[in-house]
């Protein structure tokens, strides 16, 4: 009884930041995303009666233990559709930092649900697979399907799934990840959804959405990335903007954050078609068209601030795979 299952993160061009129903992470506004080729986690799960509890490997050391709590809900919900008490052993790495806003949570528990389920033997559709890693993690369910992805609000567990609008290869879309800083956040991203509703900018943020979605939705059909970045950074600046006058307050930007903004906007100026965006954390993802991917890359080997660079293109979903960790 055991399965291995291998899915990208994903980076959220239009994010979602706050949840409507926050027992299922059902989230407050509909979110799109691409799936990223090169930051990938694996996840092997094992059920049997000799384990006495659930246990979690991360990266190599053991989980803390809210991590394991967190993990041992979310097979809660897998051994509930199997009717079972089993508990499980879990081992899962990844290629790129965790909790410095990469979306690790949705790579880990989009393979933890397809793991899981493997395991035990349970046959789900794409949807409703994304149904179940949205009750791990809001942004998991994008990281599901395939290429760029749509996660829908809807008004119930079974309304509120993703879905892919275009297959990887419609769009040869780059995000190049600059990592300025690999320590873990203090304020994770959950924290950050329940506080969103007491910002001030919260209902104006939400009034906007509608709009941006579909020139976003627009842009990507149009392969059109002035559009598309025009919109992604402002939408970037508007879920920060909420986080930053939350109550208590969120600041996930580092002060090379900012000088990293100064520098793109700085080389679009210049001719280079590139732009930023973040989510709850310090790391900046730039989004280039490929042909302009090694121009990028060369000029953010100039800046010192810039500790290592993630390059993806649009990758395929979570999916199953034969490289067991244990």
């Amino acid at each position: 009884m055991k399965a291995t299952a291998v899915a990208p993160s994903n980076i959220a061009f239009i994010k979602y930041w706050g949840n409507a129903d926050p027992q299922r992470n059902i989230p407050s506004n509909n979110s799109i995303s691409m799936n990223l080729s090169g930051a990938r986690t694996r996840t092997t799960v094992a059920f049997g009666a000799a384990f006495t509890a659930d246990s979690l490997v991360i990266d190599g050391q053991p989980a803390t233990e809210t991590a394991r709590a967190r993990a041992s809900r979310h097979l809660d919900h897998i051994r509930g559709l199997a009717q079972t008490d089993l508990r499980a052993r879990v081992v899962s790495e990844s290629n790129f930092p965790m909790g410095t806003g990469i979306a690790s949570s949705a790579s880990a528990f989009a393979a933890l649900s397809v793991a899981g389920t493997a395991a035990l033997d349970i046959a789900l559709d794409e949807r409703a697979m994304t149904e179940l890693a949205r009750l791990g993690s809001g942004s998991a369910a994008r990281s599901i399907p395939s290429g760029y992805v749509e996660l829908e609000v809807g008004s119930s567990h079974t309304t509120a799934y993703a879905h892919t609008l275009h297959a990887p290869g419609y769009w040869d879309l780059r995000d190049i990840v600059a990592i300025v800083s690999r320590e873990e956040k203090s304020i994770g991203s959950s924290a950050g959804h329940t506080a969103a509703e007491t910002s001030p900018h919260f209902a104006t943020r939400l009034s906007e959405l509608p709009a941006r979605l579909e020139t976003v939705r627009r842009a990507i059909r149009g392969r059109n990335i002035e559009a598309l970045g025009e919109a992604v950074e402002a939408d970037a600046i508007s879920l920060h903007a909420v986080a930053m006058t939350s109550h208590p307050p969120i600041y996930y930007w580092a002060p090379a954050t900012l000088r990293l903004i100064h520098a793109v906007q700085a080389w679009r100026r210049e001719g280079l078609p590139v732009y930023f965006t973040l989510d709850a954390g310090p790391n900046i993802h730039l989004i280039c068209q490929a042909e302009d991917e090694a121009d990028v890359l060369a000029h953010l080997a100039d800046i010192d601030d810039v500790l290592e660079t993630l390059v993806s293109g649009p990758a395929e979903g979570a999916q199953l795979g034969d490289k067991h960790l244990f």
